[in-house]
């Protein structure tokens, strides 16, 4: 089988990316980051979700961004509750500077490995948070900039950034997850979980979350920290 790379958060998105992948015939390796983020708990979903998928392999990277902080996912900076999920409001502080781009270099590093031609991510330019390397145009320049550094493009093979939800919105996600058979229950999306991994159903994530799947005409499977304020009723 032809191999590709996943980025595996345990979030939405990635587990859908990651069902996506499998349906197109992939043999696939998932890449988890245990990088300092405050919401630590979504490396044991993304363990669950890879072992249902029975991925050939599932590596997690410990890097630690808490050395640059900058972000309120990697420092003591509180995670902003109850703003609404607007990308027009500019870049918000849970942004971690250049976290994609460090990332799609180790899924790179590891797909040239592999002999893998095919990385996967589940950056979205519609229903998400404004950041800059969720965008086409990053993802672009990403893929132009591996085709050069890496022996494999050097070489004329060329290396693909797979991004299928990139102008989907969270309701187009969540139906096509759904029509895969992801099973939403195992993912979180939370930036400030309980230790036990409750959401919170306040902070950017959770509500693009629980918009999509108002939206969806579905409900959303996990548990939140305040079952009254997690409504998507005030989202919209």
């Amino acid at each position: 089988m032809t191999r590709a790379v996943v980025l595996l958060s345990g979030g939405l998105d990635s587990s859908t990316v990651l069902a996506m992948a499998r349906q197109e015939g992939f043999e696939l390796y998932a890449m988890t980051f245990r990088y300092g983020q405050r919401h630590a708990v979504e490396i044991e979903s993304a363990r669950q979700v890879a072992r249902n998928a029975r991925v050939a392999d599932h590596v997690i990277v410990d890097i630690d961004l808490r050395t640059f902080g900058g972000s309120a996912l990697t420092s003591d900076t509180a995670v902003p509750k109850g703003e609404p999920a607007d990308a027009a409001r500019g870049i918000p502080i849970t942004y971690v500077p250049a976290r994609n781009t460090i990332f799609l270099s180790f899924a790179l590093a590891w797909a040239e490995v592999l002999g893998a031609h095919d990385i996967y991510i589940g950056v979205n330019a519609v229903d998400y948070s404004g950041y800059p390397d969720c965008r086409p145009a990053y993802i672009a320049a990403y893929e132009r900039m591996a085709q050069l550094a890496t022996r494999t493009g050097v070489e004329g093979q060329a290396l693909r950034i797979r991004t299928p939800l990139i102008d989907k919105t969270k309701a187009e996600i969540i139906r096509v997850g759904t029509s895969l058979g992801v099973d939403y229950a195992e993912t979180t999306s939370c930036y400030d979980p309980s230790p036990d991994g409750t959401s919170c159903g306040e902070c950017e994530a959770c509500r693009l979350r629980l918009k999509g799947f108002h939206e969806a005409g579905l409900e959303d499977p996990i548990r939140y920290r305040h079952p009254e304020r997690a409504s998507a009723k005030d989202l919209l």
